[in-house]
């Protein structure tokens, strides 16, 4: 379990991209093999999705049991949805059930009340979730759960004395979570054909100021947009929650057909120079429309802070999204120099040369590296790798990785590998768990080793010189 739950936690095992590209190309048994020979999880949990995805669920209980009956919860949730689908109920309900005491398990009673509203047995699924019953994460499950099983207004009946309460003394609940309880009545109001209801209700819990968090104003102008009442959405866009519902106002707009009038809204918020997302949110907008130069206009003035309001990376990746990858290499000219001091190694020229490489301009990328001192440029080879393959030399670029030790290079090397198909070969040249936790203590203890873009994340995406919250593809 021990073992699991690291793999979980981080990404460890054979990544989850690796996985998806093997399932996408058929390598379905070699998955199953992995799962059965290393213990992967992430492959035990694309092979159960093929499977099922096959309705082969019996071969998918096959694969997944051995992960299900250590106890470990996401094999369990896993184990039995597989089992729910083959038309095993009570051997779904038996895996699912704690055998702690309630107080103790609280996630592990949820997910075993989600199994028995998914085998019909709602008023079961209630009885569970009743100790709990006065914490809003579990009258928000309970909404969520019960969606078309055809029981909204036994939910309602549970709901409405509580959120009556709450209306009544909101002072006395301190319990955050409590506040749910709102938009989770609203939510099932909406999906039983009683929207105006719930519009009606939640706008004066808004008007009142009675909730909590931020997330019951946000959803109530969502409910607001979904049904089209635009004019009290922009009352909400326009007033003191206008941060929280600006965003829904500017969607519902553009649902609309009236982009223009969400432009001139964020453009107006600009010029009134509220804080908040609104260039970003704007920039976006003039993107979706094509429109590539007003969007770089919008925000240009910040390119060289030095602060968190700086928007040079999301107008780079976002021009990226929409294959104007020479329109982003602009961007990385005309820097001041003490913004390049700052950022120029650390992420703007890897994120350059990753432009290059899906620019067609591999070469020349790889020209700027080479020119560089070697000690300047992180992970130089695999960087130049996914150049090479970039470049289509699949033969160049896999024999830079196969002599490089650790994790990045034989992720790298099996992306390439299943691009040939050789699924089976792509998988053993990824280290197996018990290498890969040794990999990881030893990184810890030289952090100072292992700089990442700003927003990259830990463990799959490991690789500073790739665009944040861009997945690495060969």
């Amino acid at each position: 379990m021990d073992d699991l739950q690291w793999q979980f936690g981080s990404y460890g095992g054979v990544p989850p991209r690796i996985v998806d590209a093997i399932l996408e190309r058929g390598g379905l048994e070699a998955l199953m093999a992995a799962a059965r020979e290393r213990g992967d999880w992430f492959c035990a949990a694309g092979a159960v999705r093929g499977l099922c995805a096959a309705g082969e669920f019996g071969r998918a209980w096959a694969v997944v049991e051995p992960f299900a009956v250590t106890g470990w919860q996401p094999a369990v949730r896993t184990g039995a949805d597989v089992l729910l689908r083959f038309g095993r109920v009570d051997r779904a309900l038996e895996l699912a059930r704690p055998e702690g005491p309630q107080e103790d398990a609280a996630g592990e009673w949820l997910d075993y009340a989600e199994v028995l509203a998914r085998a019909g047995r709602v008023d079961d699924a209630f009885g569970v979730l009743r100790p709990y019953e006065y914490g809003g994460w579990v009258l928000e499950a309970l909404a969520e759960m019960t969606e078309g099983q055809g029981r909204d207004e036994r939910v309602l009946e549970l709901l409405a004395p509580i959120a009556e309460e709450l209306r009544r003394g909101p002072k006395e609940h301190t319990v955050r979570g409590l506040w749910n309880v709102l938009p989770a009545q609203a939510r099932v109001l909406e999906r039983s054909g009683r929207a105006d209801e719930a519009i009606r209700m939640l706008g004066a819990d808004v008007a009142a100021h009675r909730y909590g968090p931020q997330t019951t104003v946000e959803f109530y102008a969502g409910l607001l947009g979904r049904h089209g009442r635009l004019d009290e959405l922009r009352a909400l866009a326009t007033g003191p929650d206008r941060r929280v519902a600006a965003g829904p106002y500017v969607t519902a707009l553009e649902h609309a057909g009236r982009a223009g009038e969400a432009e001139s809204y964020l453009r107006g918020l600009i010029a009134a120079r509220h804080p908040g997302w609104y260039e970003n949110a704007l920039m976006e907008l003039l993107i979706r429309q094509g429109r590539f130069d007003d969007a770089v206009e919008a925000v240009e003035h910040t390119f060289d802070d030095l602060h968190d309001s700086n928007l040079l990376q999301p107008t780079m990746l976002l021009l990226a999204e929409q294959g104007r990858h020479d329109k982003a290499l602009e961007l990385t000219e005309g820097r001041s120099p003490e913004f390049l001091a700052a950022n120029d190694a650390f992420w703007l020229r890897p994120n350059r040369w990753w432009l290059m490489g899906e620019a067609g301009r591999a070469r020349e990328a790889i020209a700027e590296i080479e020119a560089l001192p070697a000690d300047e440029v992180h992970d130089r080879e695999p960087t130049v790798a996914w150049l090479l393959a970039q470049d289509g030399r699949i033969e160049e670029a896999m024999a830079r990785l196969r002599p490089l030790p650790g994790k990045r290079a034989a992720t790298d090397l099996a992306e390439l590998l299943v691009r040939q198909n050789r699924f089976t070969e792509a998988i053993a040249v990824i280290p197996d768990v018990a290498t890969q936790r040794e990999e990881a203590r030893n990184l810890r203890s030289s952090p100072a080793e292992h700089l990442k873009a700003p927003g990259s994340d830990p463990g799959e995406h490991d690789d500073p010189w790739i665009a944040p919250n861009t997945a690495h593809s060969w």
